[in-house]
């Protein structure tokens, strides 16, 4: 049995530019021109009209959408803008609140997070806030 040898064509730049430029002067389409000068593979003309020719030949991507898809992906990013204002804000609550507490430990004198879960709290609060009066 004889092996089928594979034979691989190279077209020079001259030859591309030569029918990319039939191609967009309208003497040819893609098919005529493959047929006309044997050149094979489906793609190999789209392939030099992208690199050497002009894009408007070019098959285009048009997305079609349903008008509630459209709806609903603005309704989204609605929420999502809503849910990053809104862990923002929670950001900004315990930011004031550490804050809070570090000047109340500082005026107390005393660590308010380790006495929080002690009923101590209470009674420490409650005599600093009857010393601050007398202080006055």
């Amino acid at each position: 049995m004889e092996a089928r040898q594979k034979i691989t064509k190279q077209y020079s730049y001259a030859f591309k530019q030569k029918v990319v430029s039939e191609i967009e002067s309208g003497k040819l389409t893609r098919s005529q021109a493959r047929k006309l000068y044997g050149i094979s593979g489906g793609s190999t003309v789209n392939g030099w009209l992208k690199k050497l020719g002009k894009t408007y030949l070019l098959n285009k991507v048009v997305r079609v959408e349903m008008k509630d898809e459209l709806s609903r992906m603005k309704q989204l990013e609605k929420e999502k803008k809503e849910l990053e204002s809104a862990l923002a804000n929670a950001h900004l609550k315990l930011i004031t609140y550490e804050s809070l507490i570090e000047v109340a430990e500082a005026e107390l004198g005393i660590d308010l997070k380790k006495n929080l879960n002690s009923g101590r709290l209470r009674s420490v609060v409650k005599e600093a806030k009857q010393s601050g009066r007398k202080r006055k």
